[in-house]
């Protein structure tokens, strides 16, 4: 009778505990929210893809075995920063949503991130390259997991003006990440001893580059930098192929460029192209694995780098809710600041104060079609960027938390 007293007591204390730890999690339910652009310009490098990620992240987390439930919820910010606002404050304070992964367009990031610290949510950004995230515009409660233009300035940009492109004229995207991207390879160029001889602000979204690209080529400029992303990108590059740039003698300097971009290019077209991205799906063993698990629930294609940082954001973001079992945002984001990063696409790694997510990057060269060995075999490998290196210094970003 004494025994079956005690196991009751201890059985009862452990439901209590249990529903205390549940009762952390508002309305019993982690809801994420996936934003990005599901159909534009920036589909391939993030979009439904990016659902796809964030739904293998919870499945490997295990949230189901561990008795917490998780919700993913998606929607299309159409690259515009008062839609993203909109959506953000909806989910947050009607749909309950707990965190927003992924949104990429610096100028939604920064309007979500803004939304996101106003409602003590959490915010990871993993599409999004504007270093102002981690920078001026830093918050307690948001990360910036996969890359940003520092990272891009200082691989791709410093690869090129050691190479001998020494003088730069920028195709910018006129919004806020082609803004950084500009700002922060101009600052690389003239460091390392090279001249800005001017640059051109395109819309988002061009079709037709041809009054830009003369005004590039005009300059004669050793490098065209081009300051913009997905299919500004393409158009651009396919462009310039078609007013003979590069056959001129004038090389482009891809600052952003995605292997879905490279694909959509073709080998032909793209071939000689260097880049800097810190994830690639041929990259390892473990990498070539999760990247078969995810081109077969994504109709074959093969995972972006934005999509693999939603994968890995969204997995470490479930280890803190479990850690201190709760989904209040301002403590989760703390929590992951404090939990080292370990995940098979990024490797071992740390969320700095300013929530700039530390990892390797990495610098590709496109390959040749004759050095091709099949489709999604695309890059060549020139150099590892370390961790401590790729990234910029906080003591440099202007972030108000850094003390």
């Amino acid at each position: 009778m004494k025994r079956k007293l005690i196991s009751t007591l201890i059985a009862a204390a452990f439901a209590l505990g249990t529903a205390a730890a549940q009762a952390q999690i508002s309305d019993g339910v982690i809801k994420i929210g996936v934003m990005n652009d599901m159909s534009g310009l920036y589909a391939d490098i993030a979009g439904p893809g990016s659902v796809v990620a964030a739904k293998m992240a919870v499945e490997d987390f295990g949230a189901a075995k561990k008795g917490m439930k998780v919700e993913i919820v998606s929607a299309d910010h159409q690259n515009k920063p008062d839609v993203g606002s909109t959506i953000a404050r909806t989910w947050y304070d009607v749909d309950h949503v707990d965190a927003i992964f992924d949104v990429p367009t610096s100028s939604v990031a920064l309007a979500v991130s803004q939304v996101t610290r106003d409602k003590g949510k959490a915010f990871v950004d993993s599409g999004a390259a504007s270093s102002d995230l981690t920078g001026k515009a830093c918050s307690p409660n948001t990360v910036h997991w996969t890359y940003d233009t520092w990272m891009l300035a200082h691989g791709t940009g410093s690869a090129m003006v050691k190479a001998g492109g020494d003088t730069w004229f920028f195709l910018t995207a006129d919004y806020a990440f082609g803004h950084a991207l500009e700002r922060d390879t101009s600052e690389v160029v003239v460091k390392a001893g090279g001249k800005v001889l001017g640059a051109v602000r395109h819309p988002l979204a061009t079709k037709d580059f041809s009054s830009f690209l003369l005004q590039a080529q005009a300059s004669k400029a050793k490098v065209i930098g081009l300051a913009n992303a997905g299919g500004d990108t393409i158009n651009s590059i396919k462009q310039a192929a078609e007013f003979g740039i590069v056959k001129g003698g004038q090389k482009l300097g891809g600052l952003l460029v995605f292997s879905s971009d490279v694909n959509s290019l073709g080998l032909n077209t793209a071939q000689g192209l260097v880049l800097t991205e810190t994830f690639y799906w041929d990259l390892n063993d473990q990498t070539r694995a999760w990247s078969k698990r995810f081109m077969a629930a994504n109709n074959g294609k093969v995972p972006t780098m934005v999509q693999a940082g939603v994968y890995a954001s969204v997995l470490h973001y479930l280890k803190a809710v479990e850690a201190i079992k709760t989904d209040d945002g301002t403590k989760v984001v703390a929590e992951m600041k404090k939990l080292p990063t370990d995940d098979p696409l990024f490797g071992k790694g740390t969320i700095r104060a300013d929530g700039r997510k530390i990892h390797p990057a990495y610098l590709f060269e496109v390959k040749k079609p004759s050095e091709s060995k099949g489709p999604g075999d695309i890059y060549k490998l020139l150099a590892t960027i370390p961790a401590d290196q790729a990234f910029r210094p906080m003591s440099e970003g202007g972030c108000p938390l850094v003390k």
